[in-house]
């Protein structure tokens, strides 16, 4: 019977430059070297089943990210996370091992928010980054343009504030709806370029009610 285990990872400063695709390739092959029975799509050219919850742009680290595979045959979860952290390479740390239902949806479905932690590269102080904080909440549109699209940056920070000399920030991560921290750095008249960004959560959506 297969399995499909959810594997919750840290992406450190080793591999922050690594981008979504090689990440793909870095995990087949670190299940491979953990001689867990990855299975594979059907068809003429069999892809492994492993889905990553959502891309981490280049430059950034992250603490929270989410990966799910499917075996052939259950594991034991102690076993196959001590396995998994032997054959991890230099950047990718395993916190947690869990299995997760077969008929959930993918994981970019079930994704709703990202939470960030971005160490700005001049000195800000709090009673200015409140301030700063303040007057943006406040705008009931923030217009922005990516890849030459104009969209509305105000409904996508779910939340945002300024501790221990870091924004802090929680962004919806919805396809189609998704907040970029260093959009909104820009948007508080701040250089984006000196940051460093760190992902602090993912957050899916909830198990679907039952009556």
């Amino acid at each position: 019977m297969m399995q499909r285990l959810r594997l919750t990872f840290a992406k450190t400063a080793a591999m922050k430059y690594t981008g979504h695709l090689d990440l793909h390739t870095v995990w087949e092959r670190t299940l491979r070297r953990a001689r867990l029975p990855l299975a594979y799509s059907q068809g003429f050219n069999p892809q492994p089943k492993l889905q990553l919850a959502s891309a981490l742009p280049l430059g950034f680290t992250s603490e929270c990210e989410l990966a799910d595979v499917w075996l052939e045959s259950p594991q034991d979860l102690t076993l196959a996370r001590a396995a998994l952290k032997a054959a991890a390479p230099p950047g990718i740390q395993i916190t947690a091992v869990t299995e997760a239902a077969l008929d959930e949806p993918a994981l970019q479905m079930q994704l709703r928010s990202a939470g960030y932690r971005v160490t700005l590269g001049m000195p800000l102080a709090g009673p200015e980054a409140a301030t700063r904080i303040e007057a943006l909440l406040a705008q009931t549109g923030i217009p922005r343009v990516r890849r030459d699209k104009s969209y509305d940056l105000r409904p996508l920070i779910e939340d945002l504030a300024f501790a221990n000399e870091a924004l802090l920030m929680m962004l919806a991560a919805r396809e189609g709806a998704t907040g970029r921290p260093e959009e909104v750095v820009a948007a508080l008249g701040l250089d984006p370029a000196p940051a460093r960004y760190h992902r602090t959560r993912l957050v899916l959506a909830g198990p679907p009610a039952h009556e």
